[in-house]
């Protein structure tokens, strides 16, 4: 073992951070097959459909789950007015259900009926507001046409009727209103540009904003940087959200989503000061943890250095949030970097580490092991070097005396220098040396 000065201490035991303390830690909840009712009851509106719908697609052939998706997906979709997408879910339930959740001819072509009757009316109202030029009305008729186009899953059509409100908007609280429902359709359209747009829009307003909607927007922006993979600033626009949001944005997201979202994200991408005075201390976001047990555990685990317990976490909580619409594309990007940074503090203030205990903390091989930390040191994330014969792992720090020697003797040289060049200067003034240019003939 080097040793690099008196300061760098013997061999550190892994007690802490290993396996060993075990004996006063609550079971592990082991992941249990997703809800589906509990889990659709946390939304309404054509979000719990597609994600009802998401989760059917994305069940890996477990049936049951399937077929009860698609039923909640059915019975949801037959409240509303979108006959395209019900046509699509009996195509998909094929019949398994029974004659219950079949095709409803009767059914189609009554809403379908009614909504070119609607469609109707729409036009001629607004075509009246605009030839007496009322701003007011003109602009309640394409938020009308917003609306119908919306229900009806034409989410294009509807976008471009909200946005031409822009132009008969006239006060504050239109313009909120006119954002709030483009953000609204960019995110079911998965259009997370023109989220990020219209949330910056409405942040501008020089207008105080309601609280309810600062949290809303934030989640918006939330969003839209999980989808780009910024995770960091993800997490700090979920962390940043008001509990007083409580259910009111359940038409796009949940409270458990906020803090299962928010919680990943900051483990993926805080360092461990962060992860404490934003994360663990944070009375607001502290709230939404309570309502996810296993990532506010998880959390906590990894602070606590207790690795075992919190991979075993998040290996029961994956099932479930690979079905998941918005974080099925960054479950496992988010837990390679979580396992990258909990094998990168775990090495952290040892001079040197066994392998095999550190192998048992992570519930892994020391061969697999050793290939993770060859990563690490290759991309320079870890200062350390492998005994692969003995299976240890040495760190490399750096020496500290010395280089607080280099920087002093350093910042003496600069000091000198500049004074040199300030009593040069000084002199020159003092004797009225002047230096003129050459004049050129």
């Amino acid at each position: 073992m080097e040793r690099e000065d008196d300061a760098s201490g013997p061999m550190m035991e892994m007690c802490t951070n290993g396996v060993e303390e075990t004996s006063n830690r609550r079971p592990i909840i082991s992941g249990e097959p997703l809800d589906i009712e509990a889990y659709a009851a946390l939304y309404k509106g054509r979000t719990k459909i597609m994600r009802l719908l998401f989760i059917a697609n994305h069940c890996g052939g477990n049936h049951a789950i399937q077929l009860e998706a698609l039923r909640m997906a059915y019975d949801e979709i037959k409240k509303g007015e979108n006959t395209q997408l019900f046509r699509e879910v009996v195509n998909k339930i094929g019949g398994r259900l029974g004659d219950k959740y079949g095709m409803d001819s009767s059914w189609c072509e009554a809403v379908d009926r009614r909504a070119e009757q609607k469609k109707g009316k729409l036009e001629n109202e607004l075509s009246s507001y605009r030839t007496n030029l009322i701003k007011e009305s003109i602009r309640m008729g394409y938020n009308d046409f917003g609306d119908f186009y919306y229900a009806c899953g034409m989410l294009g059509d509807a976008f471009k009727n909200y946005i031409r409100t822009r132009d008969y908007c006239t006060t504050t609280k239109h313009i909120i209103h006119m954002c709030m429902n483009a953000i609204l359709v960019s995110i079911e359209m998965g259009q997370f540009t023109h989220v990020t747009s219209y949330v910056n829009k409405a942040e501008q307003n020089p207008d105080p904003l309601d609280p309810i909607v600062i949290a809303k927007l934030r989640c918006a922006s939330g969003l839209a940087h999980l989808e780009l993979k910024k995770y960091k600033l993800a997490a700090r626009k979920f962390l940043d959200v008001n509990p007083e949001l409580g259910n009111s944005y359940n038409e796009v997201i949940a409270p458990q989503d906020i803090a299962t979202y928010g919680g990943l994200c900051a483990l993926a991408s805080f360092d461990r000061s962060e992860l404490k005075q934003k994360v663990i201390d944070n009375i607001n976001f502290r709230n939404f943890l309570e309502l996810v047990p296993e990532v506010r555990e998880l959390i906590n685990d990894f602070y606590s250095s207790r690795y075992a317990s919190c991979l075993e976490y998040l290996a029961s909580l994956k099932a479930n949030l690979l079905l998941d619409i918005h974080l099925h594309d960054h479950v496992d990007t988010l837990y390679d970097q979580i396992r990258k940074k909990a094998l990168i503090q775990y090495t952290l203030p040892f001079v040197s580490v066994d392998l095999s205990r550190m192998a048992d903390a992570f519930k892994t091989s020391v061969s697999g092991l050793e290939k993770e930390l060859e990563a690490l040191i290759t991309d320079n994330q870890i200062q350390a070097r492998i005994d692969s014969h003995n299976k240890i792992l040495y760190a490399r720090h750096a020496d500290q005396r010395n280089a607080t020697f280099q920087k002093v003797l350093q910042m003496g040289n600069e000091f000198d220098r500049d004074v040199r060049a300030m009593l040069l200067r000084a002199n020159l003034l003092k004797h009225e040396y002047h230096a003129r240019s050459s004049r050129k003939l």
